[in-house]
């Protein structure tokens, strides 16, 4: 687990937390006024306040992103790689003022010096492959030279979730950025603060005016109007699959905008009976705890041999029970986190460890093992997004294939075992984008594709093939 010495570290508080919205190079408040406030999941009180984005913001950061689309897109890729190493820089030399907010707004521990570095980090990746994209050439055809050119979209739209915030942003700033778009940002409403340190760093840089916009809102109007807007071409959501559906609509009932998605999961982890205790007990535990259980590709479903089934679910609570403890792996920064074990506990299932609010102040809820649920039982079927776990047995291979992929999500999946037969049958048959041999999430690599089968998502982020996502393909027939 990442230690922290505090769950807020105030010590890292700004003397300043900035409020306004981030359009055409300026901060300014929203047109209407309107500000909301920001709860921090620690203590249920007040942590800052924010203006509001609505429809006519929205409108003129579009247009602001028009105006700079020509001068961004016909820089040179060396060029667009710089700004965003020079944005890079800036992160670094803000790392614990971000954690700090990304702390108080979504609530995990503070942890800024690893995930500002890895955003830092995917930033410097995404802007060496600003070179990367170009186009194939063809002499197949009698007369004829033909070649692609991959151009960007044009004005594009972002909408990023809470659990992960500043990676989030990154994640999509940089590959459209690098590729030649200009782009409109909408941050989460549950946690804005970090996005606006982002923007406070594009202005101290001198990012040119209009190339990134970001604005703090809610889905609606905010999101919604970037969805609908007849400007953008090309909109990347990561966040729950009821609003993915919903951007979809109004992206089909818009202009037809592309739309890549990355949404929800319900990881299964597999143990075999023959698999390493000693690496699998960690790893299990670490993927359903890290970043306090708020993670889309937490090992939520864990199916073990019944021959090792005991072994397995003591070692569990006692790892569980010894790495997350308030102020470490236990802040839920949702309020219904405790929902689904009141629905294990009015279904009469084993609760082996925890089930319980933890204190009366902040969203603490004890590390949780549900245990033997039927695979029809909500806390098997619905995403959770809190550390809470559900266990079950098995004993046929063919069986436990079929429960893992008896799911509508399919973001991650892992299996633990030494027969590397076996490890290659599930790598190829497990219906998720991403399969951890002998390791579980949150596993990534920055060179490696990262998105879902099913309804966990569209597209994909990360490595050479994010670039794909954020240019279009154009056929050119020369005659000779």
């Amino acid at each position: 687990m990442a230690s922290s010495t505090t769950v807020n570290s105030e010590e890292y508080r700004p003397k300043h937390i900035e409020e306004r919205l981030f359009i055409n190079g300026e901060f300014v408040p929203s047109i209407s006024g309107k500000k909301f406030d920001i709860i921090n999941p620690n203590t249920e009180k007040f942590a800052a306040s924010v203006y509001e984005g609505g429809v006519e913001d929205v409108d003129v950061a579009v247009e602001a992103a028009k105006e700079a689309l020509p001068a961004w897109s016909a820089l040179g890729a060396a060029e667009r790689g710089a700004w965003l190493n020079k944005l890079a820089d800036g992160i670094e030399k803000n790392i614990k003022e971000i954690g700090y907010l990304d702390a108080i707004s979504m609530g995990r521990p503070y942890i800024g010096d690893y995930l500002a570095g890895a955003a830092a980090s995917f930033l410097r990746y995404f802007s060496s492959k600003a070179l990367d994209v170009h186009g194939e050439s063809s002499l197949n055809t009698t007369g004829m030279v033909n070649v692609t050119f991959r151009q960007p979209y044009g004005v594009c739209g972002a909408i990023i979730p809470w659990n992960v915030p500043l990676l989030s942003l990154v994640a999509k700033v940089g590959p459209a950025l690098a590729a030649g778009n200009t782009l409109v940002l909408k941050s989460s409403e549950r946690a804005p603060l970090s996005a606006i340190v982002v923007a406070r760093l594009c202005k101290e840089i001198g990012l040119p005016k209009g190339v990134l916009n970001i604005l703090s809102g809610f889905g609606r109007p905010c999101g919604e109007a970037i969805a609908k807007h007849m400007d953008v071409r090309k909109l990347s959501f990561t966040g729950s699959v009821v609003t993915g559906r919903a951007i979809k609509k109004a992206a089909a009932d818009s202009n037809l905008k592309n739309v890549t998605l990355e949404l929800g999961g319900k990881s299964p982890l597999i143990i075999f009976d023959d698999a390493d205790l000693a690496k699998a007990v960690p790893s299990a535990a670490y993927s359903i705890l890290s970043n306090s259980g708020q993670a889309c590709i937490a090992s939520s479903r864990v199916y073990v041999h019944s021959k090792i089934a005991d072994a397995f679910l003591e070692a569990m609570k006692t790892t569980m029970t010894k790495t997350g403890q308030p102020g470490d792996a236990t802040v839920a920064g949702l309020r219904e986190v405790p929902r689904p074990t009141s629905h294990a506990k009015e279904e009469g299932l084993d609760i082996p460890l925890g089930g319980n609010r933890i204190g009366s102040a902040g969203y603490f809820i004890e590390p949780t093992i549900i245990s033997n649920a039927p695979e029809d039982s909500k806390v098997v079927k619905e995403e959770i997004f809190g550390p809470v776990v559900v266990i079950n047995t098995f004993a046929d291979e063919a069986e436990v294939l079929k429960r893992a992929n008896d799911s509508e999500y399919g973001l991650y999946a892992s299996v633990f075992t030494k027969d590397i037969s076996r490890a290659m049958r599930f790598a190829k048959a497990l219906e998720a984008g991403s399969v951890g041999v002998n390791c579980t999430s949150p596993t990534l690599a920055i060179d490696m594709p990262f998105g879902g089968y099913k309804q966990s998502g569209e597209g994909r982020e990360l490595s050479k093939h994010c670039l794909d996502e954020w240019t279009e393909i154009k056929s050119v027939f020369i005659s000779l």
